[in-house]
């Protein structure tokens, strides 16, 4: 075929997946990451499974720390058509009901870089083939739980009181199982504690050297 008629096809997106403990810094880090690299970021968490059958009282006693929260098998489904160049239909999930708004999608289209964002980012074993690059954000225990406290009363409707018997009972065990673990999948792993543009620094440094920025 003649080079003026050859067809260009669009490069493959490159995954980047970014996990840690709730609290940790990692949703934080992933959006300034996003911002500077103009990624399409792609948070787990929107992903919890619907509890609208359930009495509302009864819905925020569920464990959301554990893999089986959250619809896996659309998350896969969704990062996989992302990494083939196509636009997903993502799902509106409502914090404070712990349910997802009903007929409501956000379309989401995949840009050169895709960040993958959750607690469980580097937990299931189907997503691990998809990334070309990722991270573990890491901080301690009691950094964490005064990060979730915040976030949760201020964005999620929560109190204080039901924040910290959440993490005693399922945050901390569910990260001791699952999430820690994880860890060693990473490409690198950064301090949550350090300075936000220090992390991205190195971050962006170790993407140069693998040749993904380029």
């Amino acid at each position: 075929m003649p080079a003026a008629e050859q067809l260009t096809l669009p490069s493959k997106p490159i995954l980047i997946g970014i996990a840690g403990c709730s609290g940790s810094g990692k949703t934080t880090l992933a959006q300034e990451l996003a911002r500077q690299l103009d990624a399409t970021l792609f948070p787990l968490d929107l992903y919890y499974r619907d509890l609208s059958q359930f009495p509302l009282d009864m819905r925020d006693k569920r464990n959301f720390d554990h893999p089986d929260s959250l619809e896996s098998e659309l998350i896969i489904k969704h990062v996989r058509d992302l990494a083939a160049g196509k636009t997903i239909q993502r799902p509106v999930y409502d914090f404070s009901t712990h349910s997802r708004v009903a007929g409501a999608f956000e379309p989401v289209s995949p840009t050169k870089f895709i960040l993958v964002e959750g607690i469980l980012a580097l937990h299931y074993a189907e997503l691990h083939p998809l990334f070309d690059f990722s991270v573990y954000v890491d901080a301690p225990n009691e950094i964490c739980l005064k990060r979730r406290i915040y976030r949760d009363m201020r964005e999620r409707g929560r109190t204080k009181e039901s924040v910290i018997a959440q993490f005693e009972a399922t945050a901390r065990p569910m990260a001791d199982l699952y999430v820690v673990p994880s860890q060693h999948r990473a490409s690198m792993v950064v301090a949550g504690t350090e300075n936000l543009d220090w992390s991205i620094e190195q971050i962006l440094r170790e993407l140069n050297t693998r040749k993904l920025l380029s």
